[in-house]
């Protein structure tokens, strides 16, 4: 439980130390705004965070890992389309992590203007920001064990402060009332509008299903009861506050203005601390979620790193430094926190009705009752369409960045996707065991030169009796490639998180007299969406356990080394695809495809750097890739065209000649 509370809480949790002043923005105070909004935050954390995400939506967990594009890969069955709100969901989830980390320690470090109003705060939150992207590479393990007592100081310290501040204004209990919400959106001047500020109480709901593996369903379920009472508290006793500032427009932050000036040094430090947690939180998400990109082939290959031995701990370079340039570059734009919140929630609420589809999808899967899945889909659909309609008013003072970033990452991740479709849909195979007499003769072919003792082909096939025609080719025709023994290895995403399986299978066994006279074999590992392919690694271990088996003999077959008992050497085969100019592609599919080439130079890590192959036994071919190669060309040869006589004169001149 202390776990979950560092860990799942964090975004949430910091929520109190700008939502009420998001409300009520630049309007003046009065009574019922303050009852109002009270209300309406804690209705808004009883149906989204509560019922939605705590009672539901931790239902629907991937063998114990959840995040929407775990819950993507648990339902994709049901169809392609699926795939739409996964990628708009998780690209929403991406602009976010710009806008979380920035949002939340500027408005920390902002409650240093009550103590001198003249500060620079900028500088100071991009020097957190830094440090704290610096510091990914080495990994959180030391820093993660601290953030379960930190946060529970936190919220002990929220709750109590927003007590005593309630104690003065009790009546204030009545907004618990849901009328109070309704009154808010229908009656009060630009109450609809509002909705916008009020759904800031909740952008940290779907950490708690993201975070799912690594806390529990049941620790997390137990934990935020004791969260949400103290959110409730500190709300309410912002709300109190406002009842003593009627009449005039807010001049300070509510959460600071109800803590007594003596701990407001203190307030301030934990309230950073409190964000920089809700930070590290959102990045390390936002690592998993792009790993989980990749392996679900949405994203382009990226090298990952594993800097401690926590399952699930990860670090992205490429994402971590994105992340950092995005964070300064909101800080430097919107440059207070006021203004960041125009841009803030609306990828949220985007990526919170993404949920809700899949969500059906998985009760529909489940099997539940039509009549409650209609009831989930009115009733959460209801809400977030609400808070959306509400944010896009926002897109004018800033929501326009979300939608920029958030769209392009969804741009990229479609073209990613749409063209693995279509490569995938031009992959030529044909029958491996055709092939294995031929490979069996050039393996002995001793008049063409070994191009390596083991020889290893990536493959995408993940049957064993086929293989792609390329891979063939490359062996046989393009430039012969002798052989002692063939290896076909496929990596097969599954969508168990962490499987970490394998498959072997030796090609026509049966005519096999010994180890030493294998010539062909099938390996296929089985990771889960998690896992990264180590294939170096990995490779080894399979080849080790089959000589344990005695299934191989993978000494040198070099003569003048056989005695030496050497290891023999192994070369892996990698393709690399380019788009053929002999194409005539429909204008769309040439648009995604060349997007694809284009991107991929630009983001892609080289296949051996992605699979973590040695560099010094990798060959890299080029192929290309014919999507619809052209029509006969009306391209004949002069000497068709030449009429009778013509041809006579041609003739006469050449004798003459």
């Amino acid at each position: 439980m202390l776990v979950a509370i560092g860990i799942v809480f964090g975004d949430i949790g910091t929520s109190p130390l700008y939502t009420i002043s998001a409300i009520v923005g630049e309007r003046p105070v009065d009574p019922m705004l303050a009852y109002g909004a009270l209300s309406a935050v804690v209705w808004t954390l009883t149906f989204l965070t509560t019922l939605k995400y705590i009672v539901i939506t931790l239902r629907a967990d991937n063998r114990g890992e959840g995040g929407i594009l775990a819950l993507y890969a648990l339902v994709r069955r049901r169809g392609r389309w699926l795939v739409f709100p996964a990628i708009v969901g998780a690209a929403a989830l991406f602009a976010d992590g710009l806008i979380t980390p920035s949002i939340s320690v500027s408005s920390a470090i902002e409650g240093l203007r009550i103590l001198s109003p003249q500060i620079p705060t900028v500088p100071l939150v991009i020097g957190i920001l830094v440090a704290l992207f610096a510091v990914q590479q080495f990994g959180t393990e030391k820093v993660g064990r601290a953030f379960g007592p930190i946060m529970m100081v936190w919220f002990a310290f929220i709750g109590t402060i927003g007590a005593i501040s309630l104690a003065k204004h009790p009546e204030l209990v009545a907004a618990l009332d849901p009328r109070y919400a309704i009154w808010l959106i229908t009656e009060h001047p630009d109450g609809f509008w509002m909705l916008g500020g009020v759904f800031l109480c909740t952008t940290g709901a779907e950490a708690l299903y993201s975070d799912l593996g690594h806390c529990g369903r049941g620790n997390i379920r137990v934990s935020w009861a004791v969260v949400k009472l103290a959110l409730v508290l500190s709300y309410a006793g912002q709300c109190a506050w406002l009842l003593d500032a009627v009449g005039s427009p807010l001049r300070a932050r509510p959460f600071y203005a109800i803590v007594p000036e003596p701990l407001l040094p203190f307030a301030i430090a934990l309230a950073t601390v409190a964000t920089i947690i809700a930070s590290q939180a959102l990045i390390s998400g936002s690592y998993t979620l792009a790993n989980e990109a990749m392996q679900l082939g949405l994203w382009f290959r990226t090298k990952v790193k594993y800097p401690t031995l926590i399952r699930g701990q990860l670090y992205i370079p490429r994402v971590n430094w994105a992340l950092m340039a995005g964070c300064i570059t909101v800080v430097l734009y919107f440059g207070d926190s006021t203004h960041m919140e125009a841009a803030y929630g609306l990828a949220i609420t985007v990526t919170m009705l993404m949920t809700t589809v899949l969500v059906v999808q998985y009760l529909r899967q489940q099997q539940i009752a039509l009549p409650l899945i209609a009831a989930v889909v009115l009733v959460f659909a209801g809400i977030e369409l609400s808070f959306l309609a509400a944010n896009l008013a926002k897109i004018v003072e800033g929501g326009w960045f979300t939608l920029l970033v958030g769209g392009s990452i969804a741009l990229v991740m479609y073209v990613v996707f749409r063209s693995k479709e279509i490569r995938s849909q031009l992959t030529e195979m044909v029958p491996l065991d055709v092939f294995v007499p031929v490979l069996e003769q050039l393996s002995h072919d001793e008049s063409i030169p070994k191009f390596a003792t083991h020889l290893v082909y990536l493959t995408a096939s993940s049957d064993p009796r086929q293989i792609e025609q390329v891979a063939i080719d490359s062996i046989i025709r393009r430039s012969p490639k002798r052989a002692n023994i063939y290896w076909f290895v496929n990596v097969h995403t599954v969508d168990e998180p962490y499987r970490m399986t394998y498959n072997v299978e030796i090609l026509d066994r049966l005519r096999r007299s010994a180890p030493s006279d294998i010539d062909v074999v099938y390996v296929r590992f089985n990771l889960g969406f998690r896992i990264e392919p180590r294939l170096n690694i990995m490779f080894r271990h399979v080849v080790e356990d089959m000589v344990r088996r005695k299934e191989i003999d993978i000494a040198s077959r070099y003569r003048s080394l056989e005695r030496l008992n050497q290891t023999g050497d192994f070369r892996f085969v990698i393709f690399q695809r380019f788009l053929s100019y002999d194409n005539e592609l429909p204008p769309r599919e040439r648009l995604v495809l060349n997007a694809y080439y284009f991107l991929s130079q630009r983001l892609a890590a080289s296949a051996d750097e992605y699979y973590g192959l040695d560099t010094s036994n990798v060959v890299i071919e080029k192929v290309p890739l014919v999507v619809m190669p052209p029509r006969r060309l009306p391209l004949v040869r002069e000497d068709d065209t030449l009429t009778g006589t013509e041809r006579r004169v041609e003739s006469l001149t050449t004798e003459e000649s």
